[in-house]
């Protein structure tokens, strides 16, 4: 081979108009899967979404419960008792155990039967309809909520947040199969073949759990519209106006409450804590709207996304292990608290129930006032020996001018 003549360069095989082509079907192949199986791709079935769900709760709990029993330690379960000066003038009273209370209530845990809460439902619903009452005619709600969807928490390319619609519902929840039991110090049941012994309960660290099922088929609609911002290169180089509605379809679980005693060294109040169980249902109807003039209508991936989301500020708030805790206030009866007939106006801001009450009150007394004078008078009338004596000069002169 002669080294001075230059070997043959390899031709391309495509030229540069087939390779721009080629390119381009290729972005337009990407774009359009990801259009297909993204955006318009069919969302599992609720059945499905919500048995995935569950599992991944259920794992979590268990997962859970394997931590606090592995941490435990014997040291962990010896009951320490405060020492503190005990007063001579108020009476000592028996020490009120769990065991105590049960026996005092004829309430046994292991065989008492579930009870219906019909006049439960019955106060809730008032309380529900009182609600939704005043709702219709303040406008409070929707400007704490608005402040709430505006607050800080809010990214920038997200733009104001207007709520469009919002509907409170018609029916109510149906609270049902009502029980106590036992749980230990961290709110776990007992495991099976523990049987719960009244005696060494508060040893224990044991305390009653009121478990109640839950059952609400209402529709709970929240609407709001905005707008997504386009930063970049530039501010606002891209608006994309965004219209979404979530609503509450159906929600079922079991409810779980239970009480904290106070603790008087650390001044702490009794608490009330709730939370649901892992088994818990919740089901949405997501509408979305996007664009402006050419607009896509119900994405199934924006609907997952949101639901998705939901359910993760839903199980990081109120689902066990997790539980949201009140405190409760004093129940001795006060003062301050007190209301009725005799109470003042106070500065002009009496409701008219408590004003038509002082009004009642008042009249009540001068009838009583003059119904006594008037028994008074006859009384003395009816005297035999009784005389009328004629005011004279003196009695004139004596008298005070008013």
């Amino acid at each position: 081979m002669n080294p001075d003549v230059c070997p043959p360069r390899c031709e391309p095989t495509l030229s540069f108009t087939q390779g721009l082509i080629i390119g381009q079907l290729s972005v337009v192949v990407v774009l359009a899967a990801f259009i297909k199986f993204f955006i318009f791709g069919d969302s599992p079935s609720a059945d499905v979404t919500a048995s995935l769900r569950a599992t991944e709760r259920r794992s979590r709990t268990l997962t859970h419960k394997q931590s606090l029993l592995r941490l435990r330690s014997p040291a962990q379960r010896q009951h320490q008792t405060l020492k503190r000066k005990k007063s001579s003038v108020l009476r000592n009273t028996p020490v009120l155990t769990i065991g105590s209370i049960l026996s005092k209530t004829y309430y046994n845990v292991d065989s008492h039967q579930p009870e219906s809460l019909d006049w439960f439902n019955v106060l809730v619903a008032q309380t529900i309809a009182q609600f939704r009452s005043d709702a219709q005619h303040d406008d409070a709600i929707l400007t704490s909520l608005s402040k709430a969807l505006n607050g800080s928490s809010r990214p920038d390319f997200v733009d104001d947040i207007r709520v469009t619609e919002l509907s409170l519902g018609e029916d109510f929840p149906i609270f049902s199969n009502c029980r106590i039991m036992p749980v230990d110090k961290d709110g776990l049941t007992l495991g099976k073949g523990i049987k719960f012994d009244a005696a060494t309960a508060a040893r224990d660290g044991t305390r009653l759990q009121a478990r109640m099922d839950v059952d609400l088929s209402d529709m709970l609609t929240l609407a709001v519209e905005t707008k997504l911002l386009l930063n970049y290169p530039k501010r606002l180089s891209a608006v994309l106006p965004v219209a979404l509605a979530v609503s509450v379809v159906r929600f079922s679980g079991t409810l779980s409450i239970s009480f904290i005693p106070s603790n008087p060294s650390q001044s702490t109040p009794t608490m009330m804590t709730f939370s649901f169980l892992d088994d818990y249902r919740l089901d949405f109807s997501i509408r979305s709207l996007l664009g402006s003039r050419s607009r896509l209508q119900d994405v199934p991936k924006i609907a997952q996304l949101v639901e998705a989301r939901l359910h993760k500020w839903f199980d990081e708030r109120a689902v066990e292990p997790r539980f949201q805790e009140i405190a409760l206030p004093s129940l001795w009866p006060r003062k301050k608290n007190t209301r009725g007939p005799d109470d003042a106006a106070g500065d002009g801001h009496l409701s008219i129930g408590r004003a038509k009450g002082k009004d009642i009150g008042r009249d009540f007394r001068d009838e009583s006032a003059r119904k006594m004078e008037l028994k008074v008078d006859e009384a003395t009338l009816d005297r035999p020996n009784f005389r009328r004596r004629q005011p004279t000069r003196d009695d004139e002169d004596s008298a005070v001018p008013v």
